[in-house]
């Protein structure tokens, strides 16, 4: 793992990108090699450098988009070749506009034809090599767990699903008098010490998992282990690094006091609202036509006399309320009982709003509270005033994620399914909470990016 402005990056993955950014790159050279290859080329090298270091850059960003980069990618959304397909059609509509607008970097037809087969293949066979080697038991980090209680526990689980895991848990060490939901407990004595099993073990890191703090630690032993090179963290750290969210189950204030992030000052609050206007009014000029689509479909279903947009009050930074506008997905009476959560089949929800609350065509017009100061372009998803005084008094920190504006997408959407009840509310702040410590411009434009698997995954909408 390493961190990029404080947000952790896979660094097998990261790699894998490399890799394959190399493969695309190579796979334009190789199809110019495959069109001329019993006449003369009719491109520079400049040129065909030009035009291979595009289309590689288009490619590894389309394959981004679709979530082929992102760590926690489980057994059940993997769809290595839908999303391959997907990501590859993506590609190739950004590669065609981007040849209108700059025309000398199109090189001939037959050329692309071949890179993209080229690419095709190869990103299969990359895929195949990386998943076969990269989970093999020696390239894992070798965690131990001082604690031996439910949090203990429940760490064995928090990588079990995905495609890629990153560490094996290779024991668990016991502490007096401590409950045991573990299995093959290890307690420490005077003839096995801490640094016997860290050798045995060859233990890459060690996580303090307690239930209770109050446990007295082996602290002269960890400090030797830890003057040896082995890392050792405390649970909330390691859930940060493997998980991207913050534990709320051990969250304390004294970690919030001491832990890096939570930084909003100097610069970053101008580079943000820059970003965001510029943002903004590159995607209002894309996506104009979606929106006037949109108003002209929601009068044929409700006629001409009923609203096409919704305002509704959400709580803004600071605690400041505000309203949101966005096209109207439900009936017009969808709320004469009152507010109320969105269920799974909720039949307040019209047809046209059905299609476009899938596609998150109706969260554009929060375009116009981005350019008002009302809302960034990414941050936590604003809730409303009747549910926020609710979660204030019931979920611990809940306020905290009002110390950044909120977001038409972000963070807690793109890591957590659509959630409609208070448990949901709990787990997404975990993902919220991440945010507001280690936001950037670089994990904005990564959230950006990552929005394009959720709206042709469908994952989150409701």
């Amino acid at each position: 793992m390493i961190r990029i402005f404080r947000h952790y990056i896979s660094t097998a993955y990261l790699w894998l990108l490399i890799l394959e950014w190399l493969v695309f790159f190579l796979a334009m050279y190789c199809g110019a090699t495959v069109r001329f290859l019993y006449t003369a080329s009719w491109y520079t090298s400049n040129e065909l450098g030009a035009a291979a270091l595009m289309y590689s850059m288009v490619f590894t960003a389309a394959c981004s988009a679709l979530g082929l980069y992102r760590k926690t990618l489980d057994k059940e959304e993997y769809n290595i070749l839908q999303r391959i397909s997907f990501a590859f059609a993506i590609a190739v509509f950004m590669l065609a506009f981007i040849y209108y607008v700059i025309p000398d970097l199109m090189l001939a037809r037959s050329v692309l034809i071949s890179a993209l087969i080229l690419s095709y293949a190869g990103l299969l066979l990359t895929r195949h090599l990386f998943y076969r080697f990269v989970n093999l038991e020696k390239l894992k980090r070798r965690v131990l767990v001082i604690g031996c209680g439910q949090r203990a526990g429940e760490l064995s689980v928090i990588n079990s699903s995905y495609i890629y895991r990153g560490f094996e848990i290779v024991g668990y060490v016991t502490l007096e008098d401590e409950p045991i939901n573990v299995p093959h407990a290890i307690a420490l004595n005077e003839k096995l010490r801490l640094n016997d099993i860290v050798e045995a073990a060859e233990v890459d890191e060690i996580v303090i998992a307690v239930d209770d703090r109050r446990k007295k630690l082996p602290v002269d032993e960890l400090l030797d282990v830890k003057m040896s090179g082995v890392q050792i963290m405390d649970l909330q750290t390691f859930y940060e690094r493997e998980q991207r969210l913050i534990y709320l189950e051990t969250l304390s204030p004294s970690w919030l006091v001491f832990s890096d992030g939570f930084v909003n000052d100097g610069t970053r609050p101008i580079v943000k609202r820059t970003f965001d206007v510029i943002a903004s009014l590159l995607l209002l000029s894309v996506s104009w036509w979606i929106m006037v689509l949109t108003m002209m479909a929601i009068y044929v279903e409700s006629g001409f006399g009923a609203p096409v947009f919704y305002r509704q009050r959400r709580v803004g930074y600071r605690s400041e309320v505000f309203n949101v506008i966005k096209f109207r997905s439900m009936r017009v009476d969808a709320e004469k009982n009152g507010a109320q959560w969105a269920a799974q089949t909720d039949d307040r929800v019209t047809k046209v709003g059905k299609f476009i609350r899938k596609y998150r065509i109706d969260e554009l017009p929060q375009l116009l509270n981005v350019l008002k100061g009302d809302m960034s372009f990414v941050g936590p998803r604003p809730e409303r005033p009747e549910f926020v005084q609710g979660f204030e008094e019931r979920i611990p920190y809940y306020k905290e994620r009002h110390r950044v504006k909120p977001g038409i997408t972000g963070w807690a959407q793109l890591c957590y399914p659509y959630g409609a009840s208070e448990y949901d509310t709990l787990q997404k702040l975990q993902y919220d909470l991440y945010y507001v410590k280690n936001y950037s411009l670089f994990l904005d434009l990564t959230i950006m990016m990552s929005t394009v698997e959720v709206i042709l995954w469908g994952k989150g909408a409701r």
